[in-house]
């Protein structure tokens, strides 16, 4: 969708069409009203909206007789239709036919709202799952998708250390993505055109450590047979990861510094230096500070690549970015089943309550168990590890009070952190005058997640 979100009305009630339009202008959506569907149609085809919100009762023909004709459009929008108690079996019809979803007279504004929200929002999951398969999405960077400030940040940050030539210190918890990360400095910098080359130091022996990185003579220990170059010198004139470094010995540390500060090796067994043209990228989730400070890591060595350091954000601080990689990781996931479904508002609610400590990585595994076990058109929380929906009702049970013990005066006083969110989102929205944008801007938030933080 645009950025511009365009919505046309069809009422024959002029109150209702007016508050209609009203309440939807006041969110900041496009407004086109149409009191019957055959002034609709022609305008539905010129404005090309993303969302129709019509009565089902109207003047000459009814609503439902457009939900064929909505559906063929090139982009068809998302239908909401409105609905008297009498006729609800005609709607439930529609939605057998394809409509999205219907509310019944009188309307609540709030409800009305909300679903309006949720009904653009699937929309805009449907359409990011579709350019996500055609390579479209421009929410990406060199493979690490997302668009959160976090990530965005991050992305700002690459490009300008990829313009150096130092060093470079990428931190973050596993499964963050430190590897896609380096990456991107590679592809960004000078040296996109030369070999990119990924070790990981916890998974090399460390009587093999120094012939791995600096290579040997022939001869030089037992089984050497033949004489090898050693990944410093196989990354010449490109980038080497060195993935976590804090588990590298204090004496190939040594090293590795001299190499930072002289770009020279000598191989194992060998009385020759070899110039070598390499940036290192080192990639750790430990605290290397407290690691010097335990004399577990060289201060110089920290110091020295300490100067371009990056920090990758947990998935739990990257807002939005959770849904877009689900649905990226359904879509991907999907393509051998040859229909994708969509996640559910309850599965998706499970997922912003996770706090994923594997990250990324333990979020495309839940999906992959998602597709497996989702038979469907849509991913129900049953779907979903047990981890995750057990966590969320802990989460419940806590915030609620309910807890097998009787507990202490003191902590029955103590309100969780979902209360005081909650009271305080309610708090800035009165002070706002009851204008959703604004609360939303003086939140720092997006209108959908504060939709979603009103009606949880």
């Amino acid at each position: 969708m645009s950025d511009v979100i365009r919505i046309v009305v069809v009422e024959d009630d002029p109150g209702l069409r007016e508050l209609l339009t009203e309440e939807l202008e006041s969110e900041g959506y496009q407004v086109q009203a149409a009191e019957s569907v055959e002034n609709a149609l022609p305008l539905i085809q010129q404005v090309q909206p993303d969302l129709v919100v019509s009565d089902l009762r109207l003047p000459g023909a009814n609503g439902m007789t457009m939900v064929p004709q909505l559906l063929q459009l090139p982009n068809a929008p998302s239908i909401l239709l409105i609905t008297a108690f009498g006729t609800v079996a005609q709607a439930v019809e529609a939605l057998k036919q394809g409509a999205d979803d219907f509310l019944t007279k009188p309307l609540d504004m709030e409800h009305f709202l909300l679903t309006v929200t949720r009904l653009l929002e699937n929309r805009r999951l449907r359409t990011t799952v579709e350019a996500l398969r055609a390579g479209q999405v421009q929410t990406s960077f060199h493979g690490m998708l997302g668009q959160s400030r976090a990530m965005r940040d991050l992305y700002h940050q690459v490009s300008q250390v990829a313009k150096a030539e130092s060093a470079v210190l990428v931190l973050g918890e596993s499964g963050t993505g430190k590897e896609l990360v380096a990456r991107a400095i590679h592809q960004e910098s000078p040296r996109q055109d030369g070999p990119f080359l990924a070790v990981n130091c916890a998974g090399i022996p460390k009587e093999l450590m120094e012939s791995e990185f600096f290579g040997h003579a022939a001869g030089a220990f037992t089984g050497a047979q033949k004489a090898r170059s050693g990944l410093l010198k196989e990354a010449h004139q490109g980038t080497l990861l060195l993935d976590e470094i804090g588990e590298m010995p204090l004496e190939l540390q040594a090293k590795l510094l001299r190499v930072l500060q002289e770009g020279r090796i000598r191989p194992v067994g060998s009385d020759q230096e070899f110039a070598v043209d390499v940036r290192i990228i080192a990639a750790t989730h430990r605290d290397l500070e407290a690691l010097v400070g335990e004399s577990r890591f060289r201060q110089d060595l920290f110091y020295r690549l300490e100067t371009f350091s990056l920090k990758v954000p947990p998935l739990r601080e990257r807002g939005e970015d959770c849904e877009l990689l689900a649905q990226h990781f359904i879509a991907h996931l999907s393509q051998a089943k040859g229909s994708t479904p969509v996640l559910s508002r309850e599965a998706l609610n499970l997922l912003y309550s996770y706090p994923f400590p594997g990250n990324v990585r333990e979020l495309q595994n839940a999906m992959e168990r998602a597709v497996t076990f989702c038979q469907g058109k849509e991913i129900k929380p049953e779907h979903l590890p047990e981890r995750i929906q057990q966590a969320s009702q802990l989460e419940q049970a806590q915030s609620g009070g309910a807890d097998s013990g009787r507990p202490s005066q003191e902590m029955s006083a103590l309100r969780t952190l979902s209360d005081v969110q909650r009271d305080y989102v309610r708090y800035v929205l009165r002070e706002a005058g009851g204008n959703k944008r604004k609360a939303a801007e003086i939140l720092g938030v997006t209108r959908r997640t504060l939709y979603r933080w009103l009606e949880d």
